[in-house]
């Protein structure tokens, strides 16, 4: 079981348009949040393991504009988060291909390879590409007021 702090720092992962909101993950005491940044406001939501999946992708495949800079997330962000959703696997494919993955950013592989093993790793069922799922969540998320 992965031990987080009461409320960590936000880790922005980059945003879905030029000077438009930002998306990103935030650990918790409960595991980890999708979290979307508009200005100064922060609003959250509950991310299952395909969204926090995605937004691994995004970060390692650079798809998204960039992240502002004192909230961007780290190697050992994106480490942490990836270690979490290995401890969590449930399904033993998934849990490989997750610890390749954690392998290849601790080796510090290219992003592609290690968004390869990320997107392996994504629940059969769901074949939305990453990023419209984080476009689509994430507007969704900044819309609520």
């Amino acid at each position: 079981m992965s031990v987080h702090r009461a409320a960590e720092s936000p880790c922005a992962i980059g945003r879905l348009a030029p000077g438009g909101p930002w998306v990103g993950f935030q650990a918790d005491a409960g595991g980890y949040r999708f979290v979307v940044g508009i200005g100064v406001a922060l609003r959250s939501s509950e991310a299952d393991v395909d969204l926090l999946l995605a937004l691994a992708i995004a970060y390692f495949t650079e798809a998204l504009d960039g992240a502002p800079p004192d909230l961007e997330a780290t190697q050992a962000d994106m480490s942490a988060l990836v270690a979490d959703l290995t401890q969590r696997a449930t399904d033993t494919r998934a849990g490989g291909l997750l610890r390749e993955a954690l392998d290849a950013i601790d080796d510090g592989l290219a992003g592609d390879a290690v968004a390869g093993r990320l997107a392996a790793a994504r629940p059969v069922a769901e074949a939305t590409d990453p990023i419209e799922l984080l476009r689509a969540r994430g507007m969704e998320l900044a819309a609520r007021s």
